[in-house]
């Protein structure tokens, strides 16, 4: 699993930051968290192929998080994609799309679906789970959490013990079945261990709400705006966004492990002072920068 942060700025971009998004490669699937305006091109830099991209989570329609998309999708349409691209959104995404369509004359087709999510688990294969809780913005807006699911990992030199080579037998324990070998039973738990899955959570635009602990919960990484430091908390509140510090207590308060703060505005030449403001409540935070590579 690798996280790109595509866009670390909030509503205007600076010249080392730009709008929102966020790339999480799992196996076959790109996950993009947001799409503010120039994100293709921040693919493009990042040396990302465009074409990874299997699904997009608009948390909400504010420009800064959706004006890129008309564009990546235009270039995906042009490109050699062949598969479907989900598109999950809040309340009325559906319509935007549709309005989107409307003003931007598309040359080509591209199998898409516009899915409009609600409360709770809203995508599950055998690898991961993604939820949504409701934040709070003025407008319908989402948290976003990716949930791997726990995985079986065999121990082989417990299995060479017991005389068991690669092949479909280990293939069956891995999986939590029972085998037969020599006459004798051979549970998962003789060779395999459980390997707790990794959570992402991802909040921003938002006031500090109940949302916002149910996104962040337990979270291994979490991926949180910090558009303000504590020193203009008046601000923020007026504009329904969290204080750098307030990212610190959602993280300390809701058993998070690492906290990256994102979504920064551009009154700030450099994230330092944000740090520090949220390190006061929860010392293990680091600010993301455009392009910058995280590996879980």
């Amino acid at each position: 699993m690798q996280i790109t942060f595509l866009g670390t700025s909030s509503m205007v971009p600076t010249k080392d930051r730009n709008h929102s998004a966020v790339f999480l490669s799992y196996g076959t699937e790109g996950i993009l968290f947001d799409c503010g305006e120039g994100t293709q091109r921040q693919f493009k830099i990042a040396g990302i192929s465009l074409t990874k991209t299997t699904k997009i989570l608009i948390t909400h329609w504010h420009g800064d998080h959706v004006l890129g998309l008309p564009g990546l999708m235009q270039t995906l349409s042009s490109l050699e994609y062949n598969q479907k691209l989900n598109i999950y959104g809040p309340k009325g995404t559906k319509k935007r799309i549709e309005a989107m369509f409307e003003a931007f004359i598309f040359d080509k087709k591209l199998d898409f679906e516009v899915h409009e999510v609600k409360e709770g688990k809203f995508f599950e294969n055998e690898d991961f789970v993604l939820e949504a809780h409701q934040l709070e913005h003025g407008i319908e807006i989402l948290g976003f959490k990716f949930v791997e699911k726990d995985k079986r990992k065999v121990d082989m030199k417990k299995a060479e013990k017991l005389g068991l080579d690669e092949g479909p037998s280990i293939g069956k324990l891995q999986s939590g079945h029972s085998i037969e070998h020599k006459g004798k039973k051979i549970m998962p738990d003789d060779v395999s261990y459980s390997e707790k899955g990794k959570i992402v959570a991802y909040v921003t635009d938002t006031l500090l709400c109940d949302g916002c602990y149910k996104t962040a919960k337990d979270a291994d990484i979490l991926i949180c705006e910090a558009t303000y430091s504590s020193k203009l908390a008046e601000k923020s509140e007026e504009y329904s966004h969290m204080t750098a510090k307030q990212a610190g207590q959602l993280a300390s308060q809701a058993n998070v492990k690492k906290l990256i703060l994102t979504h920064f505005s551009a009154r700030y030449k450099d994230t330092q002072e944000l740090e520090e403001d949220a390190r006061n409540v929860f010392n293990n935070t680091k600010c993301a920068y455009d392009l910058m590579k995280l590996d879980l």
